[in-house]
């Protein structure tokens, strides 16, 4: 397996991590502690997930960690749209956000994909 820096899903869920630190900042002052910690918190885990996952040889155990970084992208969907309901994002920050979010998924199913087939 490819060293964690060098997959793609890897790199392309922190460009999702720092995108969203850097969009929550623009929140009101009376959601720092309330939605934007909940965006923060999931988003975490899920690259935790991704990393837990990369390191694990288990294949049963892997799947476990890629199954619950899938949870958790389908948390932050409905996150950025409850964001975007409340107008804390404008309609081009929900599409750029929802984008990076597709990305990753995209290429978490093709590796969940990748490991049933083992």
């Amino acid at each position: 397996m490819n060293s964690l820096e060098e997959m793609k899903i890897y790199q392309n869920y922190v460009d999702l991590f720092y995108y969203t630190y850097k969009i929550t900042e623009k929140y009101p002052k009376y959601e720092k502690e309330g939605l934007v910690v909940d965006i923060k918190e999931v988003t975490k885990n899920g690259l935790e997930n991704i990393i837990n996952a990369q390191k694990e040889f288990n294949i049963n155990k892997r799947l476990t960690y890629l199954n619950h970084a899938d949870a958790e992208l389908k948390v932050i969907k409905v996150l950025i749209r409850i964001s975007y309901k409340f107008k804390y994002i404008s309609s081009r920050n929900y599409c750029a956000w929802s984008n990076k979010v597709l990305n990753v998924n995209n290429q978490l199913f093709g590796w969940i994909k990748t490991c049933l087939k083992q």
